[in-house]
């Protein structure tokens, strides 16, 4: 299958999850911040799971037709006023990372409560049936885990703008971080060049993969047991 595959149906069972894990991908980063001391993202009206708060259409569409890089609208921050200045960004970065890892959690737990209330031979008749409902929530709880495991790894590679940059500048001694930090500028387009070229697959997808496995296999677990 290549990477650029086009299924409608996948597509459209995929939009729900996408648009929930953007949303509280940015959430989180504004979350983190006013915990921290800033307002900045309640004054901009981004301290909520209103998805039209925060979504980019463009971003939304790259990462629909991609399946794993895309966009939304920056959160505003501003790291001057945050306290535990030395961790602040950090800890502002990695939210939206982490918030996709326990969003992934909720699917397992959402789709062993459904493989429970359903019954697996129910599911696996009904699955073979097409019937539309038992199809729709059983593969939108899959891409609830898939999607946002894949965000959460994808935004943790170190490269600026990435959350993962941020997260590595805010390591770096302040004479590296300053020097790291002036690399952003190129970040966006060295981040199309290595999904574009499949450089990125390669290297990520063996952990997306893994992890999506595992976290399936617990759901199933839970049913089992």
């Amino acid at each position: 299958m290549s990477f650029f595959d086009f299924d409608l149906s996948k597509l459209i069972l995929s939009v729900v999850p996408f648009i929930l894990a953007i949303t509280v991908h940015e959430a989180s980063h504004g979350y983190a911040a006013y915990y921290l001391g800033d307002n900045t993202a309640k004054n901009a009206g981004r301290l909520t799971l209103n998805p039209l708060a925060h979504l980019d259409i463009l971003g939304l569409a790259c990462l629909l037709i991609t399946r794993m890089f895309g966009w939304a609208k920056p959160v505003p921050v501003n790291f001057a006023v945050i306290s535990r200045k030395r961790y602040g960004p950090l800890i502002v970065a990695a939210a939206g990372p982490v918030s996709n890892f326990l969003m992934a959690f909720l699917g397992v737990i959402l789709l062993a409560l459904f493989f429970r209330l359903v019954g697996f031979e129910t599911l696996d008749r009904k699955i073979a049936e097409n019937a539309s409902i038992y199809v729709f929530i059983f593969h939108s709880l899959q891409y609830l885990i898939v999607i946002n495991v894949t965000l959460g790894i994808f935004n943790l590679i170190p490269i600026l703008p990435l959350d993962g940059g941020r997260v590595l500048q805010n390591l770096l001694p302040p004479d590296k971080a300053y020097v790291y930090g002036k690399m952003e500028r190129w970040g966006f387009f060295l981040i199309l060049i290595l999904v574009f070229t499949g450089i990125i697959g390669k290297v990520i997808f063996p952990a997306i993969h893994f992890v999506n496995g595992y976290l399936i296999s617990l759901a199933f677990g839970g049913f089992v047991h």
